[in-house]
């Protein structure tokens, strides 16, 4: 495999063929590139009108839907609140998120799982995101199982696994880079918390991956193609087999400055009770288990989140 270009895989391949090429893809870079995703285009483009229409709300009205105590779980977190773990810097981006909303008595409906918050305004945007938000969990659970299979595991073993999980739909906006940052980014270096990510909108140039010689990759997708990459979670369940590789959104030079930038990614969680214990198939001589004690996925959330500023 070619380190410097990531493959471009297509998830209408025959399943053995994809999880054999998403797999490899995983161990060499921690990222995969997927097209023939099957989300449909007309509600992409949909969701990018009313993320770019959102963001450009005045600010006081954004920050009314800023929730304190809420760890940025649902709706909106203003312009420079997340810090990548270990840096000195927050990032130039405001976010808001959609979740998985649980019925009432539902026992994982917990204030790590808390309802939706839904704008007043742009119009429509709750008939775009709550589907938005069923197709990604749709398409994350056929990765999972292609994943599942090149572990030598049942296709189907994380379906319970992530059943009714802590899922969240993150729409990202990086307004214009001013000369006065000074050392910030638009999001700094550092790894996803989940099990894996599913990305749009990368097709604007910032991403970049630390490829294992040192060296930042940019992460370039085909116009609708999804990026996918291991989040810490899938790293500790494969005793890092699958690893999950730090990544940053570098600030643009020349004109690109003066613009925003818009993402959208899609953060798939286990269920919050979900308790972790090391897949064996992952553990030998030479990679013992590095994670002999268990913990919930919701406490793993939760100490990360206070890593990265969302949790005081």
């Amino acid at each position: 495999m070619d380190l410097q270009t990531l493959p471009v895989l297509s998830l209408a391949d025959e399943p053995q063929r994809f999880s054999d090429d998403i797999g490899n893809s995983f161990r060499a870079f921690g990222f995969a590139l997927v097209r023939d995703h099957g989300i449909d285009s007309q509600l992409i483009a949909d969701a990018w009108r009313l993320t770019a229409e959102l963001f450009a709300l005045p600010e006081e009205e954004k920050r009314s839907y800023f929730l304190q105590g809420m760890s940025g779980a649902r709706g909106y977190t203003p312009f420079r609140t997340e810090i990548a773990k270990g840096a000195s810097e927050t990032d130039l981006k405001e976010f808001w998120h959609v979740g998985r909303d649980l019925p009432a008595g539902h026992p994982l409906a917990t204030s790590s799982m808390p309802p939706n918050v839904w704008p007043s305004r742009p119009a429509g945007f709750r008939d775009v995101f709550e589907p938005l938000f069923a197709e990604f969990d749709r398409v994350g659970s056929v990765i999972l199982s292609r994943i599942a299979v090149h572990l030598g595991l049942d296709a189907n073993w994380f379906a319970p696994a992530i059943a009714d999980g802590n899922s969240v739909l993150r729409l990202l906006h990086y307004p214009p880079v001013g000369a006065d940052q000074g050392g910030a980014i638009r999001a700094g270096a550092h790894e996803d918390i989940n099990l894996i990510t599913l990305l749009l909108g990368a097709e604007e140039a910032g991403l970049e991956l630390l490829a294992k010689d040192g060296n930042w990759l940019p992460v370039a997708p085909p116009e609708g193609a999804v990026v996918i990459n291991i989040g810490d979670m899938l790293q500790r369940l494969t005793n890092h087999v699958l690893p999950s590789t730090t990544h940053r959104v570098r600030n643009p030079a020349g004109d690109r400055a003066r613009h925003s930038r818009y993402s959208m990614p899609f953060f798939l969680h286990l269920r919050s009770d979900f308790r972790f214990e090391t897949l064996q198939q992952c553990v030998t001589p030479e990679n013992p288990d590095r994670y002999p004690v268990s913990i919930s996925a919701d406490d793993y959330l939760q100490e990360r989140l206070r890593e990265i500023g969302l949790k005081k």
